[in-house]
């Protein structure tokens, strides 16, 4: 991945190219930031929507219960094309990097050095979406290609608005 900022800045540009005006960060871990802080406090009870409109949590924060984002159902989780990536060979693997224990809290031990390692012997912790969990605990060589899923961190419409609306993308 080249690091979390290369990802985020991939995450920005596929949504830019989706027509997708919001700001779009990498679920992912750093050595100082959980995943529950990739949104911003004030948005964190805001609902998660995939970008085909269905909702996966009925609040952002809904993840972080220590559960492992247990997702009601099969993950319904979409590339910015619209591509449904569990029916989609370009993910072969149905696994997505996150380096957080179950809470969200980031695992230090596994997050392949800020996501700059491809080492074989460095390991990150990923999920199967088999699991129907976002966070389940599972160590795997950072030599992998998988998945990194994008959030919209930042809403395009202004604060008064997105503070007042329910729906988040």
């Amino acid at each position: 991945m080249h690091g979390v900022r290369r990802a985020d800045y991939a995450c920005y540009r596929q949504a830019r190219r989706a027509g997708l005006k919001g700001t779009f960060r990498a679920f992912l871990t750093t050595r100082i930031q959980n995943l529950d802080s990739t949104v911003r406090y004030a948005d964190r009870h805001l609902p998660v929507i995939n970008t085909q409109g269905e909702v996966l949590f009925k609040a952002f924060s809904d993840m972080f219960d220590g559960n492992g984002g247990l997702m009601a159902g099969p993950p319904k989780i979409y590339s910015f094309s619209g591509k449904n990536i569990m029916a989609d060979n370009n993910w072969p693997q149905k696994l997505i990097w996150h380096g957080s224990h179950a809470s969200g809290e980031r695992a230090l031990d596994a997050f392949c050095e800020e996501w700059q390692n491809g080492e074989p012997l460095s390991r990150g912790m990923a999920s199967s979406l088999f699991t129907h969990r976002l966070l389940s605990q599972e160590r795997y060589t950072c030599n992998n290609h998988f998945a990194v899923l994008c959030v919209e961190a930042t809403a395009h419409l202004n604060v008064r608005r997105k503070r007042e609306s329910s729906r988040y993308n």
